[in-house]
């Protein structure tokens, strides 16, 4: 496995104070980071030296004002609390599609696992789907998880919902990019509390560019649209008003240079009118996953997950794998889960590390090869 070099805590935690300024964005961040050697520097430095920056008076003075009330320390402090972690754009691990956006996030929090996505797709619509956008959402988002692909979305109620509860239905991978800070009270709507906490016990991601402390304000969430759009290879809109924030989503996609697909309605519905009208501007009409699959060309990417899941060989084999993940096991509760006596168990999994489906990390503790 590659070493991922993560930026050492005593210069992310000036970074994760200078977040705590919402007027301090993707621009200013960069015209900061281009003069000042370190943000440790940055977060001292003079009035005089902000400006030099170019960072406009108004801005500058706020920061120097106002920065004596903010303790970087107490800052990381807090998010440990809340489990919640931070990446900046210096970091390896930084989602790599994101990168690419004129104007990714700086700092992006994250509460879960951190992995590139490279196979991501945006499942995004109404509020108040009918029906057939239910239905369809379950169907395509169950059928892109169980292909591989990680289901990205934004945790509204209605079709984001139904989007990341088809994709954990099936056993896959979800993110939820969040509009507000991701401290246990900010998420929102607050009835999809348990499924935030849900997407991040599954292997998941919650994303933020919000600081701890924000709340779910509207003016946060067009901006928010434009992270689930460069987090992924393309959207698909499913059920959408005209004036519908899933729209906005889909520009942005579209000014990323990303795909958009869209599900066809019927034309007396005003929830496929967005959708439809995409299709007309050349959005790609989408019948199924398979089409998005085709579309993105990801039949490779998906035949490369199949052959990645890990077949069992024999009826013994068939009860061990289950009971293993890449959290290691102790042979002593994989006997005892498993109703199978200790030699038997012994062998299986000597077995199954010479055929390269199990790994022991010593200590008679096992975790999937792959």
């Amino acid at each position: 496995a590659t070493c991922h070099i993560l930026m050492n805590q005593d210069e992310l935690k000036y970074w994760v104070a200078l977040s705590q300024f919402s007027k301090v964005g993707p621009m200013r961040f960069k015209r900061i980071d281009a003069y000042f050697p370190t943000f440790e520097e940055a977060w001292t430095a003079s009035l005089a030296e902000y400006l030099r920056a170019g960072i406009d008076e108004e801005v500058a003075t706020e920061i120097v004002a106002r920065r004596g009330e903010i303790n970087p320390d107490e800052e990381l402090e807090k998010l440990s609390k809340e489990k919640v972690a931070a990446v900046t754009l210096k970091d390896d691990l930084y989602p790599k599609l994101l990168k690419e956006i004129y104007n990714p996030p700086p700092i992006l929090y994250y509460k879960g696992a951190l992995e590139q996505d490279e196979f991501a797709v945006a499942v995004v619509g109404t509020r108040k789907c009918s029906p057939y956008g239910k239905q369809t959402t379950g169907e395509i988002s169950g059928e892109l998880a169980s292909a591989g692909l990680t289901v990205v979305s934004g945790l509204a109620v209605g079709i984001d919902t139904l989007a990341h509860q088809a994709a954990l239905d099936c056993g896959g991978k979800t993110i939820a990019v969040l509009g507000a800070g991701l401290d246990a009270k900010n998420i929102y709507p607050v009835v999809n509390r348990y499924l935030a906490d849900k997407i991040v016990a599954s292997g998941g991601t919650l994303f933020s560019e919000y600081p701890l402390g924000t709340m779910p304000l509207k003016f946060n969430f067009p901006q928010r649209n434009r992270i689930i759009a460069g987090l992924t290879l393309g959207t698909l809109v499913v059920e959408a008003p005209l004036s519908s924030g899933a729209l906005i989503t889909a520009k942005f996609a579209l000014e990323f240079n990303r795909e958009v697909f869209a599900v066809p309605g019927s034309i007396y519905s005003e929830n496929s009118l967005g959708p439809n009208n995409l299709i007309k501007m050349g959005a790609k009409l989408i019948a199924g996953a398979s089409d998005i699959i085709e579309a993105l060309n990801l039949q490779q990417a998906v035949e490369f997950t199949e052959a990645k899941k890990i077949v069992p060989d024999s009826k013994n084999e068939a009860i061990l794998l289950p009971l293993l993940s890449k959290e290691p096991v102790h042979i002593d509760a994989l006997i005892k889960q498993s109703g199978l006596d200790t030699p038997t168990v012994n062998s299986t999994m000597t077995l199954m590390e010479i055929k390269g489906k199990v790994r022991n990390l010593g200590g008679s503790n096992y975790v999937l090869a792959r």
